[in-house]
C-alpha cells in the first residue's frame, strides 16, 4: 500500500491533468483506508487547498469538508477513530471489505470472482498483507495503477471501467452509508461523504463511454 501524502496537495492543483488527479485520489482513498493516517499525511491533508480549479465543481465541498475534518481534529484522534471504526478483535464497526455488503458474509463469491479478475490483470496480493484483496484501499489502489501504469494492454479506460462496475460500484455507497451513520464516525464521516462524491463521478463517466 503506498500513502503518497504529499500529493494530497495537488489534487485540486489546476495544472494536474484529469487521469492523474483519478489516480492521486484513489490513492488518497487507499492510505486513508487501509491504515490510521500518518502525522505526515494529515499534516499534507490539513494544508491543501479547498477551492477546485472550477468554482461550483462537484467535488469541491465534499474536498473541503474532508479538509476542514482533518483541521478540527488531532493527529491521535484520527488514528483512534481509524481504530475504533474498522479495528479491533473479531467483528469491526464497519466492515471494509466488498464481500460483506456484497454477500453479507466474508471470503465469498464476490472475492472469488475478484481473484479471477485479478489474475488476468496480472495482479496479486503482496506478500505480508493480511487483508483480503476485497479490502477497499487494495481496490483502490488496483483502480490507480489501472489509470496510471505503464503497461497499456492492462492500463487502460476499458480495463477501468470493467473493474470499477464489477468490484467497487456495487458495494462502496452502502459501505458509505454504513460509515456515514455511525456515531463514532467524525473525520471518517467526511471521508466516506468524499468517497461517495467521487465514486459518483467514476460511475457517472463510465456510463458515458
Amino acid at each position: 500500500m503506498s500513502e503518497s501524502p504529499e500529493s494530497v496537495l495537488s489534487l485540486h492543483d489546476a495544472g494536474l491533468d484529469e487521469e492523474t488527479a483519478r489516480a492521486e485520489i484513489y490513492g488518497l482513498l487507499a492510505a486513508l483506508y487501509y491504515a490510521p493516517p500518518t502525522p505526515e499525511l494529515l499534516a499534507n491533508l490539513r494544508l491543501a487547498a479547498t477551492e477546485a480549479p472550477a468554482s461550483g465543481a462537484f467535488l469541491e465541498e465534499p474536498w473541503r469538508q474532508l479538509v476542514g475534518a482533518a483541521r478540527a481534529q488531532g493527529d491521535a484522534g484520527t488514528a483512534s477513530e481509524h481504530d475504533a471504526l474498522f479495528g479491533g478483535v473479531g467483528k469491526p464497526e464497519v466492515y471494509l471489505f466488498g464481500s460483506h455488503y456484497l454477500a453479507g458474509f466474508l471470503n465469498e463469491r464476490p472475492l472469488a470472482s475478484l481473484r479471477r479478475d485479478l489474475a488476468d490483470l496480472g495482479l496479486a496480493r503482496a506478500t505480508g498483507m493480511g487483508e483480503t484483496e476485497d479490502h477497499i484501499a487494495y481496490l483502490c489502489e488496483v483502480m490507480r495503477y489501472l489509470i496510471a501504469g505503464e503497461d497499456v494492454g492492462v492500463a487502460n479506460l476499458a480495463r477501468q471501467q470493467q473493474f470499477f462496475t464489477a468490484h467497487l460500484q456495487p458495494w462502496v455507497p452502502a459501505f458509505c452509508d454504513a460509515l456515514t451513520g455511525h456515531p463514532a464516525a467524525h473525520f471518517y464521516q467526511a471521508v466516506a461523504e468524499f468517497t461517495r462524491a467521487f465514486m459518483a463521478i467514476e460511475a457517472q463517466g463510465f456510463d458515458l463511454l
